[in-house]
């Protein structure tokens, strides 16, 4: 039965590989053009192949970046508006699809109502936090406003146990924060100094809407209590090391270590039936309870105030947008705001996505893109057995572990099996209720899960999307349909555009499974050890290699990746070209020699994988992405993995010498 499933995937590869080519004779070839003959393939690879487009493309004002990658989505928006703006513009029957994202839409559309009403529909909302005369009373609003997506000093949610991923239980986050990151408090360079200055004056400018006459005063305190909390805040990379993350403890403990924090009253509060919990970060709660402590009931009404205010800044009036795009631009390098329509769209899918992605399925996907995906990672999973079979560095008894993980993975392709509903009102006139309403609505949909076994069916992404994701809790990969298409994915195109493109994320996604974070999981989805100890010390030595390597690369002249930070992607990319061409070298088109449009397959792989990285971002942009994002900047998710890659040695004769050669000693191997 083995060698029937086998062989009966390499022939749905050929096969799929015929019809791509019998659909060509009436659809024209991939064409790669843009190629920088000045730049030689060995020495940057990504430039060889993107540097003609990168100095032509242009950055829109109202964006940071353009290209493939997230910014794909930018164009994705507009197909998502030709929806919005014909549904919302008729009548449907009320708690219909149509007519909660239409009038949803609309709602949000109508500035001239929402300038109108001011600060009215956060009036309420303030005079309670005001109203509070102790600091229980207040923890107490703090609790209440979770329930609309109002967070300060708590971050609950609901996700798998670690170590029981059968069962949902209630998690506690670090949270408080309105900088990017921790590190943005106690920086001293001068990017980092514009940023601080910005967001108080953002702070300051809020308190000043709602009528503050200390409002300057009043944003110190905020800031103030913020870096008190930041201090106590994990490094991202010290967030990576999953077994300090998982602090389970009863709620009785709990209560017990903070004295300034009824947690029992605020469980309840929040509606969970919990004895128990994971605290994630223990040493954040601990520094809430002694701010609790030391701080007058005055200020943390600020704080509070401030946080309620910056949650809602963008379904308020004008001045409150205003005032969020002037801080936010100075982290990204925005040059204009983008208009109300942009921004609408991106808060229907953002708020009632899967609504929205019903319509954008049945207008825009084809679904026999679906099922080429499928064959596709299929295909993927077959070679990625291989590769585990072929590893030197591991043993038998790892090696079944790791093949009984690989095989158990979910696979979901295109969009949810089964709709998310909402149970909701939506009426026009009423955008400031409609937004709360829905993340309420939010709120106790995910709270409907806590004590069950977690929903297979759910998608954390929604099928508009251009993404990917491999979730280690449930062992499961995601492609949504917004990604299945060009320069990914093209029905029509040879298999080496697609197996380079769409195929170096399947292979990406699968490789996350055996990261250095995807590894401590087995094939359930819980943090358990299921390698020997001689395989997991060979294999931390090897992500080691990915970090000291990374680490030493730059971008913006001076600019240092953070190797222990971007690991995990960096590895899953490593992986995933790896696996992506051993998948291409199984089909047609990879065993032959014939070359399209004066390349051979393997070269039109490889700038295949090249391509879909096209991307050019304002420095700003990549100056924050590269101290937050685990993801490497996209010229090094090309030049990094195919300097450790042979095959693409020998596709472009790359030479000691070249920049980017490495001796085949120096190339790191993992799957």
């Amino acid at each position: 039965m083995k060698k029937l499933w086998y062989f009966s995937m390499i022939a749905a590869s050929f096969i799929a590989c015929e019809q791509s080519e019998q659909k060509n004779e009436t659809h024209p070839e991939v064409v790669f053009d843009g190629i920088s003959e000045q730049i030689a393939p060995g020495d940057d690879f990504y430039n060889h192949v993107n540097k003609t487009w990168y100095d032509n493309a242009v950055i829109a004002d109202d964006q940071v970046g353009v290209g493939a990658y997230r910014f794909l989505n930018i164009p994705q928006q507009e197909l998502l508006k030709n929806i919005l703006e014909e549904v919302s513009e008729q009548s449907h029957d009320k708690g219909s699809v149509e007519q909660l994202v239409g009038d949803f839409y609309a709602s949000g559309m109508d500035t001239l109502s929402i300038n109108k009403r001011g600060i009215k529909p956060i009036q309420p909302l303030l005079e309670k936090i005001e109203g509070t005369t102790t600091t229980k009373e207040l923890m107490d609003v703090v609790a209440n406003q979770i329930k609309t997506g109002d967070y300060s000093f708590l971050a609950p949610y609901i996700s798998p146990d670690q170590k029981n991923s059968k069962l949902n239980i209630l998690h506690l986050a670090q949270t408080g924060l309105g900088l990017p990151d921790r590190d943005y408090y106690f920086n001293e360079d001068p990017s980092s100094v514009a940023i601080q200055d910005a967001y108080k004056t953002y702070l300051a400018t809020l308190f000043k809407l709602v009528g503050d006459t200390e409002a300057a005063a009043n944003a110190a305190i905020v800031y103030a209590i913020e870096k008190e909390l930041a201090d106590s805040h994990k490094t991202r990379i010290q967030r990576r090391v999953i077994k300090d993350n998982y602090n389970k403890v009863s709620v009785v403990d709990l209560d017990n270590g903070h004295n300034q924090i009824d947690w029992k009253h605020i469980f309840t509060t929040l509606g969970t039936d919990i004895d128990s919990l994971n605290v994630r970060q223990p040493a954040y709660y601990d520094k809430v309870n002694d701010v609790l402590a030391s701080t007058a009931l005055k200020d943390l009404k600020l704080y509070v105030k401030a946080k309620s205010l910056s949650n809602h800044d963008n379904i308020l009036s004008t001045p409150f947008q205003d005032a969020s795009f002037a801080y936010t631009k100075v982290i990204s390098g925005q040059s204009e705001q983008q208009s109300r329509t942009k921004r609408m769209v991106r808060n229907v899918d953002r708020q009632i996505g899967f609504a929205l992605g019903q319509l954008y399925v049945k207008r825009y996907f084809n679904e026999e893109a679906k099922e080429r995906a499928l064959d596709l990672v299929n295909n993927f999973q077959k070679s990625l057995e291989q590769r585990i079979e072929n590893l030197e560095w591991m043993s038998d008894s790892t090696k079944v572990k790791a093949k009984e993980k690989l095989f158990a993975i979910n696979k979901k392709i295109g969009y949810p099996d089964v709709w998310r509903t909402y149970d909701v009102e939506i009426n026009r006139g009423q955008f400031f209720e409609n937004v709360v309403a829905l993340r309420n609505d939010s709120y106790h949909y995910e709270l409907k899960q806590l004590n069950k076994a977690p929903n297979r069916d759910e998608w954390g992404t929604t099928p508009s999307t251009v993404t990917a994701y491999y979730n280690p809790s449930l062992n499961e990969i995601v492609f949504p349909a917004g990604i299945l298409q060009a320069p990914y994915f093209d029905l029509y195109a040879d298999d080496a555009v697609n197996y380079g493109g769409i195929g170096m994320v399947i292979g990406h996604e699968f490789t996350h499974a055996f990261d250095d974070q995807g590894a401590q999981y087995d094939k359930e989805g819980n943090v358990k050890n299921w390698w020997t100890e001689e395989d997991y010390t060979k294999f931390k030595a090897k992500t080691r290699q990915i970090i000291e390597q990374y680490d030493s690369f730059t971008v913006l002249d001076s600019v240092h990746l953070k190797g222990a930070l971007t690991v995990g992607e960096n590895t899953a990319d490593n992986g995933g070209i790896s696996i992506a061409y051993d998948a291409f070298k199984r089909t047609k088109q990879g065993q032959d020699t014939t070359k399209i449009g004066g390349f051979t397959p393997d070269q039109r792989f490889f700038l295949s994988v090249a391509r879909i990285w096209r991307v050019k971002t304002r420095d700003e942009y990549l100056r924050n992405y590269v101290a937050t994002d685990p993801h490497s900047p996209p010229i090094w998710r090309v030049n990094g993995p195919l300097m450790n890659f042979t095959p693409f040695y020998e596709a472009f004769d790359v030479k000691e010498g070249q920049k980017n050669f490495k001796i085949p000693e120096e190339r790191i191997k993992i799957w």
